[in-house]
């Protein structure tokens, strides 16, 4: 099969420049770089031999002129490098991304040698933990969505996109702008524009633990679905059997669909977004067929997690799963303590409509609220709440979501059996 074309906004976005910087690091951020560490922040550079763009490749050598790294230029961030390559000297071009796609994907061998791989949807690139800073591709059956979280992949578009299209097979690529990067130069591309061959209009379906789902790639949430929690979602439809369940923060309801897929009674899914609630219908209506979804009775509310929890527990509603999976509360660092406010209230919430010997699953994705700050927030607040937790398991990021180092670690989640309230 021949590769899709690429469109022609994208061959018009300006090439990297080929003349490439000599960069000085101070020797603690050479430390770091050796050591596998993706950034190098601007007060870290000691050196640089000539202006350049974003995107453009630096070099950057030891104080004996020795090759430590590659890494590419931020200019307008205070992670003035990000690194792509260490060790010995390479020419960065289609093979040097094919190779740098074909080992992120033989990590993910669950996913690719699975018999339906071409319809399951799943992270191909995570970013630095996969030596792409600023960058992360999922797949979703035939579809892949680029997401772009930095100015310096402009330059390498052209090549990635190429690389991904020869190593992957698939049949058309949407590319998404963080907010950041959609705020700057964007070489008359949009967000969610098709820049490599043909991708349906409607949503993607796809298949997720034998399950089917439509993730909306142009103009969804992330890249159209949240991948990072499968593995959670999973854990939730194996225990769902026979239980009453209350899902908070549903977004597209990939837990309310886990949890009547496994025999759930009844699911309550809440989010502050209708078209969100709308469709997690959708996509429980996707599964219909299947007989436990059939006889689950889904509802769904349209409104603030913490003010429905509030009346929701005055109105003397109890569950045997609550599923807490709220947004990232801290997007700065200035940010963190407020989260772990939130987390706190949130857990109070929560026990109150956790039935005695029922499940608490609470989750954070913000990365600057550490895992220790986390799960101590829960526990403390669970004893001040009177309400005893076992822990069941602690778990993070999916096996398609690679962390290779610290702050790449952003999501925490737990499973507790809740135990009686005193008195």
């Amino acid at each position: 099969m021949s590769r899709p074309d690429l469109h022609r906004r994208l061959l018009r976005i300006p090439r990297p420049n080929e003349k490439r910087l000599a960069v000085r690091v101070t020797p603690d951020a050479l430390r770091h770089v050796r050591a596998g560490h993706p950034w190098v922040f601007e007060e870290s550079v000691t050196s640089v031999s000539h202006e350049a763009g974003a995107g453009d490749l630096g070099v950057i050598f030891d104080n004996d002129r020795k090759f430590v790294a590659l890494a590419l230029h931020d200019p307008d961030s205070p992670i003035r490098f990000r690194v792509i390559h260490v060790g010995r000297p390479t020419p960065v071009d289609d093979d040097f991304w094919r190779t740098t796609i074909r080992t992120a994907l033989d990590a993910r061998r669950a996913f690719t040698s699975d018999p339906d791989a071409d319809r399951l949807g799943y992270r191909v690139l995570n970013g630095e933990n996969d030596h792409v800073p600023g960058l992360v591709v999922d797949r979703y059956a035939d579809v892949l969505v680029i997401k772009l979280y930095s100015a310096v992949w402009f330059p390498h578009l052209v090549a990635v996109t190429r690389a991904l299209l020869d190593v992957t097979g698939c049949g058309g690529v949407v590319v998404r702008f963080a907010r950041n990067t959609e705020r700057g130069e964007t070489f008359g591309l949009a967000d969610g524009d098709v820049i490599a061959g043909t991708v349906p209009g409607g949503p993607i379906r796809f298949f997720e633990g034998g399950l089917q789902f439509d993730a909306d790639v142009r103009s969804g949430q992330k890249t159209g679905h949240f991948l990072d929690q499968r593995a959670n979602r999973l854990r939730v439809g194996e225990i769902a059997a026979g239980c009453d369940v209350l899902d908070v923060f549903a977004s597209t309801g990939g837990f309310s669909v886990h949890a009547a897929a496994g025999g759930a009674s009844s699911v309550h899914a809440v989010d502050l977004s209708a078209p969100t609630l709308a469709a997690a219908e959708h996509n429980m209506a996707l599964n219909a067929e299947l007989d436990a979804v059939a006889q689950c009775a889904f509802t769904t509310e349209v409104g603030d997690a913490f003010e429905v929890m509030v009346q929701l527990a005055r109105a003397g509603h109890v569950y045997d799963i609550v599923v807490v999976d709220p947004p990232s509360f801290a997007q700065r660092q200035a940010n963190v303590e407020g989260a772990l406010r939130a987390y706190t209230r949130l857990t109070h919430l929560a026990l109150r409509l956790v039935r005695p010997g029922g499940v608490l699953m609470q989750a954070s994705c913000s990365s600057r609220v550490t895992a220790d700050q986390f799960f101590t927030s829960v526990l403390e607040a669970a004893e001040a709440a009177g309400r005893p937790l076992r822990e069941i398991v602690r778990t993070g990021h999916d096996s398609d979501h690679p962390v290779g180092f610290k702050e790449g670690q952003y999501l925490k989640a737990g499973f507790w059996k809740v135990g009686p309230g005193r008195g």
